[in-house]
């Protein structure tokens, strides 16, 4: 009997053509129902085989196409989604037209945390400019938080083109996080391997950005950064391409709630740090535009609301702006451009003209998130974690 992740959770024997029967029928019961998008969950260890570690199998990707080669008859409109924490150059492998057409964007979620605490963008830049791309009629599911834990889903290429030691550097990650380096974030180790020192991470977003810390100390200035952080990575995962997801909780800043401790059967899972009971009392502070929970509310409204074609269907292009604390992407739909400019420090960081020319900004734009314009002709100033996203209708490609 396999249990990979739990005693109580089986996996399936699907060399057993009744298996495969079974769970076909499951599936089309629910399209049946209405359901448009199937779930395969840790997709990568679903076949089994002695004297292998159970990853990543080639009949994995042979059993998807069965899915799909017979849920296609019944159901053509039926779409899989790819849960797959593993090396981002084998999530990619299953995603497709006959794979999966959806998919989990772990590396995303991995590499803004990385560059949030690094305050460095390049392994960021590196790594989507490798894997974003998909096969047209596919895309990501982007994410920033889920009900499970951070892991550091980042290739070591990515880290070491870019000076870093990979091993070390997701030490330093999971230390950052988890506050044993005194910054701004309260997080928590999750299955932690006191050999090698590695482990995940628990907590909410806000915790982990700094607001539960800045909240208990009453500092409005670290407040303020906490927002900005929040509305920053939120910021790029609705501008960069894909479907967001919005974590229940993070629209109006929930924190850790350290209960589960006393729950014997919670315990020992610091994952429950982040599953606490919605706060309704918080979430009805969402109208009062002056109150944390109202700003980061309003805020997501503002970035949710942020319209312009390209950021419907637009290519994305990774840009470099020679400064590694901004990261910066172009969005083009036919004519339509968007250019999203990130602040990931926590100070102001200038590019000048010259580099704004090299960029592919046009001379005259307009920041679709703040409402105001923008003359790339100039330097450009960017505050703490800010996050522009510019438009231009009559402009050459972007290059």
């Amino acid at each position: 009997m396999w249990t990979t992740f739990h005693s109580c959770q089986w996996d399936l024997n699907y060399q057993n053509p009744a298996v495969f029967d079974s769970m076909l029928e499951e599936m089309l019961f629910l399209a049946n129902q209405g359901v448009e998008v199937l779930r395969f969950d840790a997709l990568a260890f679903v076949w089994k085989r002695l004297g292998t570690n159970c990853v990543n199998l080639p009949e994995n990707h042979d059993l998807i196409e069965a899915f799909n080669a017979a849920v296609g008859i019944v159901a053509p409109a039926t779409l899989f989604k790819a849960e797959a924490v593993v090396h981002p150059d084998e999530v990619r492998k299953y995603v497709g037209p006959e794979q999966c057409q959806l998919a989990y964007n772990a590396q995303l979620m991995a590499l803004l945390w990385q560059a949030l605490a690094a305050q460095d963008v390049r392994a960021l830049e590196r790594g989507l400019r490798q894997r974003f791309k998909l096969p047209s009629g596919c895309t990501w599911i982007n994410y920033i938080r889920c009900h499970d834990d951070i892991c550091w889903a980042i290739s070591d290429e990515d880290l070491e083109a870019v000076g870093l030691e990979a091993a070390e550097h997701r030490h330093f990650l999971t230390r950052f996080y988890t506050g044993q380096l005194g910054g701004f974030a309260c997080g928590a180790p999750f299955e932690g391997d006191a050999r090698t020192g590695d482990a995940r991470v628990s907590g909410t977003c806000a915790s982990l950005v700094g607001l539960q810390k800045a909240l208990a100390e009453g500092d409005q200035q670290e407040i303020e950064l906490a927002i900005r952080r929040i509305l920053l990575l939120y910021g790029i995962i609705i501008t960069i391409g894909g479907i967001p997801l919005i974590y229940l909780g993070d629209e109006i800043g929930l924190l850790n709630d350290p209960a589960y401790c006393q729950n014997p059967a919670k315990a020992e899972d610091s994952r429950w740090l982040h599953r606490p009971a919605f706060d309704w009392e918080l979430a009805r502070q969402r109208s009062d535009r002056s109150a944390v929970p109202g700003r980061i509310y309003h805020g997501l409204l503002r970035l949710i609301r942020t319209q312009n074609p390209a950021l419907t269907n637009g290519e994305t292009e990774f840009l470099e702006t020679g400064n590694r604390q901004v990261f910066a992407y172009c969005r083009q739909q036919g004519g339509h451009r968007v250019f999203a400019l990130a602040n990931f420090s926590e100070r102001e960081q200038r590019l000048d003209a010259p580099c704004l020319g090299r960029l592919g900004l046009p001379e005259l734009a307009v920041d679709l998130y703040a409402g105001q314009t923008v003359t790339p002709n100039q330097d450009i100033v960017m505050e703490p974690y800010q996050l522009m996203v510019m438009s231009s209708v009559k402009a050459p490609a972007c290059r």
